[in-house]
This record gives C-alpha cells, structure tokens and sequence, in this order.
C-alpha cells in the first residue's frame, strides 16, 4: 500500500468508526401494563408524564372497554423524542400514541412528517393554540411555578414575582445561595422549552442567569427531584417547576408551597401525537376521551387542567394565578428546534451554571 493510501485509510478509520458505532441508548424510566392481560387489543402509550398522574385517566378510559389493554412507557423527553424520531425514519413506529411535555419536540417531529391526521369533535372543540394540521393536540393545562419550602422560607420572603427572585438572590452571602434550584435544560426538554420562552417574555431573564450564576443555584433532572429536594429542606425555593407534579406533592406534604409568578405565568399544554402514517383508532379514541368531559374531570383530579380553564377560555387573560401565558402549539416552537439557534442557547445556559 502507497504512503497516500495509508493516509488516506489512517484519516477514514475514525469516520468508519463513528459509523459502525451502535446508537446511544436511551433509557426507559417504568412501563406498566393497565387492563386485563389477555385483552385481545392494545395500545402502547409512550409519554413523559409519570405513572401515578396519569393512571386514573388511563383506568376510567379502559373501564368501559374490557377488550383493550394499554401499555403505559414512561420515558425522558430528550430520549422519547430520540426514540419517535428513530421509528419515523424507520418506518415502523412502535407506539400508538406519544404524549410528552417537551412540546416542541412534537412540533418538530409533525413537521418531520411522523404523525397521522385524526379529527372528532373533541379535538375540532380545541382552540387553535392547541391543535396544529390535525395531527398535534394539547391535552393539558399546567402552570409553571415557583415551589418553596413554608417552614424554611419566612412568610414576607416569599416570591410572587422573579422580581422578588432576584432581590432573594442579590445580597452578598443570601442564605438562598446555592438553594434556589431549576431544570438542567441539557437533559430536561421541558426545562429546555420553559428556560427559552422564559428568554422571549422576560427582561427578568438576563438578571436571572446572572443571579443564578452568582449564587450557585442547582441545575438539575427532574420535577420529581426539584420538588422532593425542597421538600427535604436541601433546597429553599425551586424555579419554572411544572405545576401539576407540584401541586400533586402538595397535596401529601402541607410544608410545599407553590407560586404562580404575578409578573406572569407560562402555561404548558402537554401535547399528543399519534405516530406514523395511520392511526390506531383505538388510540384515537384514548385521544378523544382525554379531551372530553369525563377525561378533563380525571385530567383536573391528577392536577393537569386547571379549574380555571372552563372560566377563563383566552389562554393570554390575567386570572386568578397571574397572567397566563399558553404556550401554543405550532410552527413559531421550530424555532426553538432550530440546532444553531439552540446551540447558543444552551452556551449561554452553561456559562451561568459552570461558574
């Protein structure tokens, strides 16, 4: 072999590698199989929403069809939006319906052409924030709070704005240095999607990254921990925590308190997706009985709508719990999808929290 040829082989064998390489893994949190076993059809649920929230939704569903089963995967957002993706250029999705907080992601994966079309008239009955090209539909209504520990943090010390953040956070030596705790937004897309609309709406947000970066706040993975680290007294106040998880640990341990920002509120609707080119009208009907009455009623109960929803129509009212903002489902969420854009989002992100 010629000396070019070696080289040549020697500069390739790190892309061959690269190639040959198995695809990371991604890793499943829980599954849970709900109906009876030998139910003679199923759907395959894949969702970021954890077990408890969802399973009473998921058993009144299947009391009335005692021929259906459903097999509930509670994934990661980062990892179940890898993982749909994965199927849609594959050709052979493997979960009837997918339900996931990081919103834009599913926005992106209706744009890539992964989801099929359904209409009814539960879903006709949404607003067109909350349903794009017939093939995305948000099913929830949730806030994103602020949740403090009531025995650690003094009645007048409690926020009710980011404002009131910030001034916590500014004195030299606060005891809330290295207390306050948010979503790493490298590892958590709803994280990633509340942090961004947070850099659109606020003027608060600059001086937050700054306050964050100076006083060692804690950037970690999920709802479920955030809220148990200010349970346990390891944290004093948790930021942009999504409110149904919050409220859902309030209700078992009195010591939570929960803050919907006055200045105002972000307001996620979670949002579903049925993969593929054909929809599994078994998983339609799922779809459907979410968006109806008697699903909202079992949705309200586990804290994913708000009461309020039915009073207030117009996403972008002020309310009782500040002014709401939704977040709507469409194409403006590309953005957000956008590699460059959120590239330098996520530099920004790491600059404040690696000081």
């Amino acid at each position: 072999m010629t000396r070019l040829a070696l080289r040549l082989a020697s500069l390739a064998a790190p892309l061959i590698a690269a190639l040959a390489a198995p695809a990371p893994a991604l890793a499943q949190e829980a599954v849970e199989h709900f109906g009876a076993p030998d139910a003679p059809r199923r759907i395959i649920l894949r969702t970021t929403t954890d077990i408890a929230i969802l399973a009473p939704t998921v058993r009144a569903f299947l009391a009335a069809r005692p021929g259906l089963g459903l097999v509930y995967e509670q994934w990661g957002s980062n990892d179940l939006y890898t993982l749909t993706q994965r199927d849609c250029a594959s050709g052979t999705p493997q979960a009837d319906i997918v339900i996931s907080s990081g919103v834009h992601q599913l926005v992106k994966l209706v744009n890539d052409r992964c989801a099929a079309s359904w209409t009814s008239l539960e879903t006709e009955a949404l607003p067109p924030s909350l349903r794009w090209r017939d093939q995305i539909w948000g099913v929830s209504r949730e806030p994103a709070v602020m949740v403090y520990n009531r025995d650690l943090v003094p009645p007048d010390e409690v926020p009710r704005t980011r404002f009131d953040l910030l001034d916590l956070l500014r004195p030299e030596g606060s005891r809330y240095g290295g207390r306050v705790a948010t979503y790493d937004i490298e590892t958590s897309g709803l994280g990633f999607l509340f942090a961004f609309m947070d850099a659109q709406e606020a003027t608060t947000f600059g001086a937050l990254m700054e306050a964050f970066a100076r006083s060692g706040a804690v950037a970690t993975c999920c709802s479920a921990e955030i809220i148990a680290g200010v349970a346990d007294g390891d944290y004093l106040i948790a930021y942009n925590v999504l409110g149904s998880y919050a409220a859902q640990a309030a209700t078992a341990n009195p010591a939570l308190g929960i803050v919907a920002p006055d200045d105002y509120t972000l307001v996620l609707a979670r949002a579903a997706i049925l993969p593929g080119d054909r929809t599994n009208s078994d998983a339609g009907a799922f779809l459907d009985f979410i968006l109806s009455a008697e699903g909202r009623r079992t949705m309200t109960a586990s804290h994913l709508t708000d009461p309020l929803d039915d009073a207030d129509p117009d996403p972008g009212a002020e309310s009782a719990i500040g002014q709401r903002r939704l977040i709507p489902l469409g194409p403006p969420l590309l953005v957000i999808t956008d590699k460059m854009k959120s590239d330098r989002f996520l530099t920004r992100w790491r600059q404040a929290f690696s000081r």
